[in-house]
């Protein structure tokens, strides 16, 4: 039979009440008794329902963290991991949302309000419209985002300046001489924008300065991108002497294809990344450094913060990129 609290009760000679604020107010409950009770109930291996306490408190202790592509992706996997050390040490369940089109992310929107499931909302990495932050907030629900390129009446937000991150990419190649430029981006969903396409807005605004119109490159939507990428390279008749990739995700795996059709790098073609991922430094990979973990920790921080009806002191974050020079860029061959 499982343990009750009543049973947790009886054995350590305290009402069910103080039972209860033990676990759910241990600051309402002294410490000798709070002491007590926790050790009586883990020797009687008995835990609070985290219903009961949701009930009490008025919370589903529950955060929709609203994710666009793969969960395996070096960048989601990452602030789930940033999210998770904070939530769940303060008793809080992720719910993952994975947004593929416009209109799913419009039918979210239209739905939670209904439901009013969760405590908070964090968008990553793609824009909403304001209409849909207005109706979370309509209903006291803290709406927060991670990378988002506007800021849209947030209540709370960290992001990269990637804008800057793009010029800061651009400006390196060309101060290494090189005008041959190509861009290569991911194939976008159509009916969602993206904190990426900041990225390659930046870049192509820092070659506008100087006069040069680089190549920009979708890759495609395949398992293997590189492939279609390096197949379009080839042919080119004048081949660009430098490549800034959107993410590190395309720019390890080129340089790989590269150097398998014998093309140096960074002697024949220099290849600049976006991120600092795994495997970029083993690699050699020069890169824009952004931080996930550590973005993701802060704004769980801030999320915390809101749903207990506290201001954050710092609400909107923007991180300054940082350039990570290595081998894979070179000064251009005369």
């Amino acid at each position: 039979m499982e343990p009750t609290i009543q049973d947790v009760a009886r054995q350590a000679n305290v009402s069910v009440s103080t039972v209860s604020r033990s676990f759910t107010r241990p600051e309402l409950v002294s410490e000798r008794t709070r002491s007590r009770v926790l050790s009586i109930a883990q020797k009687l291996n008995f835990s609070i329902s985290r219903s009961a306490t949701a009930l009490k408190s008025g919370q589903s202790l529950r955060v929709a963290v609203l994710i666009s592509g793969h969960l395996n992706t070096w960048f989601n996997s990452t602030i789930l991991e940033g999210f998770n050390e904070v939530f769940s040490r303060n008793g809080y369940d992720i719910s993952i949302c994975q947004i593929t089109s416009g209109q799913a992310r419009r039918e979210f929107f239209e739905a939670l309000p209904v439901k009013r499931n969760v405590d908070a909302v964090i968008v990553t990495s793609f824009d909403i419209e304001a209409s849909e932050v207005s109706r979370l907030t309509s209903i006291n629900v803290p709406i927060l985002s991670l990378n988002v390129t506007e800021e849209n009446g947030f209540m709370a937000s960290v992001r990269n300046d990637d804008f800057t991150g793009g010029m800061v990419s651009a400006n390196h190649l060309i101060a290494l001489g090189h005008k041959g430029i190509a861009y290569i981006r991911s194939t976008p969903v159509a009916s969602l924008r993206f904190s990426v396409q900041a990225r390659l807005e930046g870049f192509l605004s820092a070659c506008k300065a100087v006069g040069i119109k680089p190549m920009v490159l979708a890759a495609p939507a395949t398992e293997n991108p590189t492939s279609a990428v390096l197949a379009k390279l080839e042919s080119m008749k004048t081949r660009p002497t430098a490549i800034a990739c959107q993410e590190d995700a395309l720019a390890i795996p080129l340089i790989f294809q590269l150097q398998r059709f014998g093309i140096a790098v960074p002697s024949d073609m220099s290849v600049i990344g976006y991120d600092d991922s795994r495997f970029a430094e083993d690699i050699g990979l020069t890169t824009i450094r952004q931080k996930p973990y550590d973005m993701a920790v802060s704004l769980a921080k801030k999320t915390l913060q809101l749903i207990e009806g506290n201001t954050p002191e710092n609400r909107h974050e923007l991180i300054a990129p940082t350039l990570i020079l290595r081998s894979s860029t070179g000064t251009l061959k005369r």
